[in-house]
């Protein structure tokens, strides 16, 4: 009879959970394998290419920009939703509506500090006008990532898989007929990238509304001080692990942007090399994005959750070890695959970077783990010594081996 306590109290990754671990990864990754990475060398580059490194260098510097305050859009709600949600689903249409006028402020507040941050660095003109976009671009984007946290939570896999690849699918679609479909026999802008941004999450968006409400049922918005102030409290944590995270994925670029005399080419340079790393790193985010509401459902039910850590591990480092010994060995070869200009300047900084894919792939499962459990002290102590360590060693490195 004790056996069988404990049995219910701890139970087992069974195969059924193994299957489904399996299968809903294997379509994530084959989903995103053939639509990201196209758009990130294929379409991401290619307006590069179309534009300059110099007019790139300049729209990832404001993109990085927007990307450091992104944390104020979201206050960790996202990664604690999708946790609440797992542990309590129907939950889902009173938590919909508490939130829904409480994102709303914070969006304004991200706008505002945003578009005030890039005047004190110092754009101005049409640099500040494009940073408009881009805050509305990251408000949209933020919302995407809410809607998916609730599917993602109701354990709506193969839902919430469909929808990370849908607004790049519709981004190939309208900035490949700007590019290569002879739309206009205008110079390509960069402007015209961006507002193709705009259209697409914003239907991505409307998508994943509807989405959600078939699975919530009727949602009342309602502005609620209390539920607002106890929801924000517990997501705080969350919300300093991205905040820090963010700060040292995107500093390098703003930084080598504002500190060096070239510096909008050398930005662009350093994000030829850096473009195939956030290729890459998309896949650990989805193994995460797919494990965290597995790990929160198991937490809750007690259950044994260390052959699901011990098999996402295994494969996640044998890959990512697999692709840094490569990439680092032929990363010219590998660039010269895209690129024909600053070639020989980019290889050794995605030769570099590329090593840094396994350590983030492994921060990717044990990170998650913690952050399903609610124990996040360790990983944000971590995350903030990345961030001051990143920031030193930038200021220090970067007048003297530029990008």
């Amino acid at each position: 009879m004790g056996i069988n306590v404990l049995n219910r109290r701890l139970r087992i990754f069974t195969p059924r959970m193994q299957r489904t671990f399996l299968t809903n990864l294997a379509l994530v990754l084959v989903l995103n394998l053939l639509v990201k990475p196209f758009y990130i060398l294929g379409i991401d580059a290619g307006v590069q290419k179309a534009v300059g490194a110099e007019v790139y260098g300049g729209y990832a510097a404001l993109l990085s920009l927007s990307f450091l305050l992104n944390i104020v859009l979201d206050l960790g709600l996202t990664n604690y939703n999708t946790r609440h949600i797992a542990q309590h689903t129907p939950l889902m249409a009173k938590y919909l509506g508490g939130m829904a006028a409480m994102r709303g402020g914070l969006m304004l507040a991200y706008a505002l500090l945003t578009v005030g941050s890039g005047i004190a660095l110092g754009f101005s003109g049409a640099d500040l006008g494009m940073l408009g976009w881009l805050v509305l671009n990251q408000a949209i984007v933020a919302s995407i990532l809410y809607l998916r946290s609730n599917i993602a939570g109701a354990q709506r896999y193969r839902q919430d898989s469909l929808l990370s690849v849908l607004d790049r699918v519709l981004l190939i679609g309208i900035v490949g007929w700007l590019l290569w479909g002879k739309a206009t026999d205008q110079p390509f802008e960069i402007m015209w990238f961006v507002k193709a941004q705009t259209a697409a999450y914003a239907t991505t968006a409307l998508i994943a509304l509807g989405m959600v409400l078939r699975l919530s049922g009727r949602v009342v918005v309602r502005w609620k001080p209390a539920f607002s102030w106890v929801v924000m409290k517990r997501s705080f944590p969350f919300a300093l692990l991205i905040l820090l995270m963010t700060f040292y994925y995107r500093i390098d670029t703003l930084m080598l942007e504002r500190m060096l005399p070239d510096g909008a080419e050398q930005a662009g340079i350093y994000y030829q090399g850096f473009r195939f790393f956030e290729a890459l790193n998309m896949l650990g985010f989805l193994v995460a994005g797919l494990l965290l509401p597995m790990f929160s459902r198991m937490l809750k039910e007690r259950s044994d959750v260390s052959p699901l850590v011990g098999l996402s591990f295994k494969m996640v480092l044998a890959g990512s070890l697999a692709v840094a010994v490569f990439g680092s060995l032929h990363s010219s070869e590998v660039l010269g695959l895209i690129y024909s200009e600053h070639v020989d300047r980019s290889a050794p900084v995605f030769a570099l970077l590329i090593w840094s894919f396994a350590g983030v792939c492994t921060t990717y499962i044990f990170g998650t783990l913690l952050t399903a459990g609610g124990d996040l002290r360790a990983l944000n102590w971590t995350a903030a010594s990345g961030a001051i360590l990143c920031v030193c060693l930038n200021a220090f490195l970067i007048p003297r081996m530029q990008a």
